[in-house]
């Protein structure tokens, strides 16, 4: 049998025996590794015993260790008591890097650097070109005084006014303790003399000397810590070329989920569909099954590339559709719970309340009791109505998220980014626009408030403007009328190209 997670991966099977020791090899690390290995669905008590073989744990404590670890998340998901692995999610391809099951990316390239010349030994005078060196950009404030003042005296070769010592330190240094204060140096044993016309200069004596060879080993010494360092540094060109072929290959990704044709299905009954709805998500067109129309509908689904709904895998199986390598988006709430206060008060997600919160739809789904009347008594115009604004409500849903990456939690004093785990790393979100309008210097088109209208969805946008401020990272929307747009609230967005 052929293990598909690690072919999508392009990776060899792991053994977990090879990982166990790995710095990142937690309990949940360690059954990603373990769905890995066996390449297919594994309940927990399996996992369990495997754990015991490669000489993790005894079963029954590495059970109580994966049961305690959350093992339902991404990218592992649970189906009935099943876990297995999405190997499209971003966060497998993360986590196979983390415990060293595939090289990185963007490998380290060699750079050439030439060997920094030698510095110079304590018997040898400091010149200017080291004073500079050595202190560009430091903090001296732990540099004494009087090592500072000789070590620029030393440089120029002669006595200087205080205020020029003072100059130089103040020119490369960022802070330093060092003033024209002339009292600092009349000390007894001081190897700096002020002269009768005020100026600084290094002065005779045994004491002098030692002062003066410190003064050079201690430039010299930061000298050469900043040129090793230097050494370690990865190379900018190489990191910008790394940088360039990162984001080529991430907008090569996201051209090409931007072509997958993807469908929301949404069932009722959802155990035993008797209704089917299929929304095609590119063509913005709805189809309905009833009965034995349903049969049809599983011939419709070989066209998709991506099928989501909530809890997709338990309605695939139910609907008897083996998905194959189709990519799944599962549209379900991307937690259970929500923890409210310390002493452990919770809320349960839902989605009619991410869609409360992310679309101000109130009334998202139908009442199951009044679906049932309408198909024990055979009203289907009522039911397939019904249906398919349920589907343009999780159309509503999906579309926030691909924008934004998260849905919104609004409850109370809740207002919490949810991440959704239907969007890639690589896709455009409302960031990548803004960047690209405001690169391109174009408008974006904007809906904003509610969701929008399913015939006409542009009916309601905005022509806005992209702006940031000078060294700010956060790109604002201003419209028109010169308001802030909060990001929060936009449900479409587009770049206009062409400006009329």
């Amino acid at each position: 049998m052929t293990n598909r997670y690690c072919e999508e991966l392009g990776i060899g099977v792991p053994k977990l025996e090879s990982v166990k020791d790995h710095r990142e090899a937690n309990t949940y690390a360690l059954l990603i590794v373990a769905l890995l290995e066996n390449g297919d669905t594994m309940t927990l008590a399996e996992v369990a015993r495997r754990f015991e073989r490669a000489g993790i744990a005894p079963a029954r404590r590495a059970l109580l260790s994966l049961q305690r670890c959350k093992p339902a998340r991404p990218p592992v998901y649970r189906d009935g008591d099943h876990y297995a692995l999405d190997p499209y999610d971003d966060e497998l391809d993360l986590w196979v890097f983390r415990l060293g099951l595939r090289p990185p990316q963007a490998p380290e390239r060699p750079v050439v650097r030439p060997e920094p010349e030698p510095t110079r030994g304590p018997e040898e005078p400091l010149t200017v070109t080291e004073l500079e060196e050595a202190w560009s950009g430091a903090t001296l404030s732990d540099w004494p005084r009087q090592r500072l003042v000789v070590a620029v005296l030393d440089a120029h070769g002669r006595a200087l006014p205080a205020a020029e010592v003072v100059a130089v330190v103040s020119r490369w240094a960022e802070g330093h303790p060092l003033s024209a204060d002339v009292p600092h140096f009349r000390r007894r044993n001081s190897a700096v003399e002020v002269r009768e016309d005020g100026r600084w200069a290094i002065a005779p004596g045994t004491y002098s000397q030692a002062a003066l060879r410190a003064a050079r080993n201690a430039v010299r010494e930061r000298i050469d810590r900043a040129r090793r360092s230097a050494a370690r540094r990865v190379d900018p060109a190489a990191i910008e070329a790394s940088q360039r072929a990162w984001e080529r290959k991430a907008a090569a990704h996201a051209a090409e989920l931007a072509t997958m044709r993807r469908v929301i299905l949404h069932a009722f009954p959802a155990a035993e569909p008797e209704a089917l709805v299929l929304l095609d998500v590119g063509q913005r067109t709805l189809s309905t099954f009833l009965g034995d129309e349903i049969s049809a509908a599983r011939e419709r689904l070989d066209d998709y590339d991506i099928l989501a709904a909530v809890d997709v895998r338990a309605l695939l199986r139910a609907l008897d559709y083996e998905p194959g390598r189709r990519r799944l988006a599962e549209l379900g709430p991307p937690q259970k719970t929500m923890t409210l206060n310390r002493r452990g008060r919770t809320l349960k997600m839902t989605n009619e309340l991410l869609l409360q919160g992310s679309c101000g739809i109130s009334r998202a789904f139908g009442d199951p009791e009044k679906l049932r009347a309408y198909l024990r008594s055979g009203r289907h115009t009522q039911l397939r109505r019904r249906l398919e604004a349920d589907a343009k409500s999780l159309f509503a849903l999906y579309q926030y998220g691909r924008l934004h990456g998260v849905v919104r939690l609004r409850w109370g004093f809740l207002d919490e980014a949810i991440p959704v785990p239907w969007v890639h790393r690589d896709e455009t979100t409302l960031h990548g626009l803004k960047s690209q309008a405001l690169e391109m210097g174009v408008p974006v088109e904007v809906v904003a408030g509610t969701a929008p209208g399913w015939s006409e969805p542009w009916s309601r946008s905005r022509r806005c403007f992209v702006r940031k401020e000078p060294g700010g990272y956060y790109l604002w929307l201003i419209d028109e009328a010169g308001y802030a747009i909060d990001d929060v609230e936009v449900q479409l967005a587009r770049v206009l190209v062409t400006v009329h």
